[in-house]
């Protein structure tokens, strides 16, 4: 495991491995708790069947986080579905295993996903919408969210019982901080002179016509429902208005800001009530003649406060003994309180800054108040169109007109766009996702599209254009740079295995770079976060075998530019624990650990896959 954890450590990246195991585990299937196949099962485990909505849900998960990255689209369905699998598998294990949680656990869990939540607290109104427009009881989901910490809890089990002992932390960092020398020469890619043949190019051209294609591309036709559309359809009077700023009154108020500072006179065992109230009373008329918080740090039993001129900082009710908070709100700003008895003994009081509460007009926050009520009034017609229009499209699914006739809305068109790029709508990766699908792509309507939690998008298929290839012609230019760009990395390569060769030999890496005329750079006590190599470089050093018997390593790695790199490692020097790593020993020794037991439930779930009844159609296992 250890060696796992090298092979990924390359600088900072190390830490971030160490500290990235420390947050919590994501819950287990949850993605997979909302919404139900409609079309034949792409795949079982089980009795337990998965559709290929399924796969476009966690797929669509999948390319969100991975946005911007060049990934293979199959190969990422391809995971999804991988993952949907050993969730069930899990899943099934649990049960087996009589593992259980409680229906409260679960609603408490319930109650803190932000789904579920308007301005940070639950909604149960938008609890019960949520859960309406997948069809689906509040019973059935609470069953299937205790399902998802059943199988959270198992993984913690073993996650977190996993150990590591000093050894392993001391095994870690002199991995992680060694220190290595080497001397390498860059053997350039150079472009050849001489241009390709006609029958170069041509035989290029068929061997690589993938590298040529226009992708498939297509544009929908859809219909979007918008929170904010339907707010501005709400009616709004001055009646209706002033009832909901009267609701809202406390959105608009600014609390009144009141500072005190006190001079307490304490009752204890060397004071009584009598003496206390005395030497209040007394200091209460010297105040005739001595300012407040210089009698404070005078006299004040309250020795903190008196440093400060007894500040007590901003009053708020509910802090303080009742008395006490009587006293401190009715003074007024400057004004002195008569001696306020507490169970601390008596106390002067002193307003010192005062801030009046304020609450705003009506007329002044009519503007902000006429959206807030739009929005409020329009959220129950939003949920409510919402299911009308998943169950009209799904009823008409050869047309978006009978859904747009029945909630109003403009039937609208894309550009053409590909998997992986598009604009305006088709930007959004959801909306890419839905049009590829295989219901889509078959001439039904999508099943409704989220876009943020106040937009909801129906699309069909309007033109499809499959992929196909360009004509030599088209792209001659670039087949030739293709090949030449070929030819130069095919020429550095065989002459970095000639050079790498004769090290190998022996000879003096001085010697062949002379000769071959190449710069040798002499490189000592590289780390693994070194920035002043090619990180490919870098990484080629770190994995390379260590010297045997006084002889130095001889390798090659690429660089991207297409140079190839013949190096030399000559020497080792094993890592030792920094001041640095002294002081996040704590944390190396727990994420270590927690790496240790990730790769144990890993190696747990991989078996129990290998166990399960699992059945996938062959077209997609085909993709995979």
């Amino acid at each position: 495991m250890l060696t796992k954890i090298r092979e990924k450590a390359q600088g900072a990246f190390a830490w971030g491995i160490l500290i990235i195991i420390c947050v919590p585990f994501a819950l287990w299937g949850i993605q997979n708790y909302l919404g139900a196949g409609k079309e034949p099962p792409v795949a079982s485990v089980g009795d337990r069947e998965f559709y290929q909505q399924d796969v476009n849900r966690a797929y669509e998960q999948y390319s969100q986080n991975l946005q911007g990255m060049n990934i293979d689209e199959q190969m990422l369905k391809a995971q999804a579905l991988e993952k949907l699998i050993k969730d069930e598998v899990l899943l099934q294990y649990v049960h087996a295993e009589g593992l259980v949680t409680t229906d409260n656990k679960a609603r408490e869990f319930i109650k803190s996903l932000e789904y579920f939540q308007v301005d940070g607290k639950f909604d149960e109104k938008q609890y019960k919408a949520l859960l309406n427009s997948q069809r689906m009881t509040s019973a059935e989901f609470v069953s299937r969210i205790k399902n998802a910490l059943m199988m959270e809890q198992f993984q913690r089990s073993i996650i977190d019982s996993s150990f590591a002992t000093q050894y392993d932390v001391e095994s870690f960092f002199k991995i992680q901080n060694q220190q290595r020398d080497v001397d390498y020469v860059i053997v350039p890619a150079q472009q050849p002179a001489e241009q390709p043949s006609e029958e170069e190019v041509a035989a290029y051209y068929q061997q690589h016509q993938d590298l040529y294609k226009v992708p498939e591309q297509v544009s929908v036709e859809y219909v979007e429902l918008s929170l904010d559309d339907i707010a501005k359809t709400i009616e709004v009077t001055d009646e209706k208005l002033k009832a909901f700023y009267e609701e809202q009154r406390d959105q608009y108020t600014t609390p009144e800001r009141r500072k005190i500072s006190h001079i307490l006179f304490a009752i204890n065992d060397k004071t009584d009530e009598k003496t206390a109230l005395e030497k209040a009373l007394q200091a209460k008329k010297e105040l005739a003649d001595k300012d407040f918080s210089t009698l404070a740090a005078e006299v004040s039993d309250d020795k903190l406060t008196a440093k400060t001129g007894g500040d007590l900082g901003l009053f708020t009710a509910g802090t303080m003994e009742k008395e006490f908070e009587e006293a401190a709100s009715s003074l007024q700003l400057g004004e002195v309180s008569e001696p306020v008895k507490s169970p601390y003994g008596y106390h002067l009081i002193k307003v010192t800054e005062l801030v009046p509460g304020e609450v705003k007009s009506f007329e002044a926050v009519k503007a902000e108040l006429t959206k807030s009520y739009q929005k409020a009034q329009a959220e129950n017609a939003f949920y409510e169109s919402g299911e009308t229009l998943s169950e009209m499209s799904y009823e008409n699914p050869d047309n978006l007109q009978t859904v747009a006739d029945a909630l109003g809305l403009t039937i609208k068109k894309s550009t053409l766009f590909t998997r992986d790029n598009g604009e305006g709508i088709a930007g959004d990766p959801k909306i890419r996702s839905a049009a590829f699908s295989e219901d889509v792509q078959q001439g039904n309507n999508s099943t409704p599209v989220e876009l943020g939690d106040d937009r909801l998008v129906v699309l069909r298929m309007l033109e499809h254009k499959v992929a196909a290839t360009r004509d030599l012609s088209e792209v001659k230019q670039d087949v030739i740079a293709a090949l030449l760009r070929d030819k130069a990395k095919q020429q550095a390569t065989e002459k970095a295995q000639q050079v790498k060769s004769r090290l190998q030999a022996g000879e003096s890496i001085d010697a062949v770079a002379a000769e071959n005329k190449l710069e040798v750079k002499k490189m000592t006590g590289i780390t693994r976060g070194d920035r002043e190599l090619p990180w490919q470089l870098n990484q080629a050093i770190f994995k390379a075998a260590h010297p045997v018997g006084g002889k130095p390593t001889i390798f090659t790695t690429a660089l991207p530019s297409d140079d190839q790199v013949v190096a030399s490692l000559s020497k080792v020097k094993e890592g030792v624990m920094t001041e640095d790593d002294k002081k996040q020993l704590e944390l190396a020794t727990k994420n270590i650990a927690r790496a240790f037991g990730q790769n144990e439930f890993s190696a747990l779930l991989n078996s129990l896959q290998a166990e399960a009844d699992i059945s996938v159609k062959p077209q997609i296992q085909a993709q995979n």
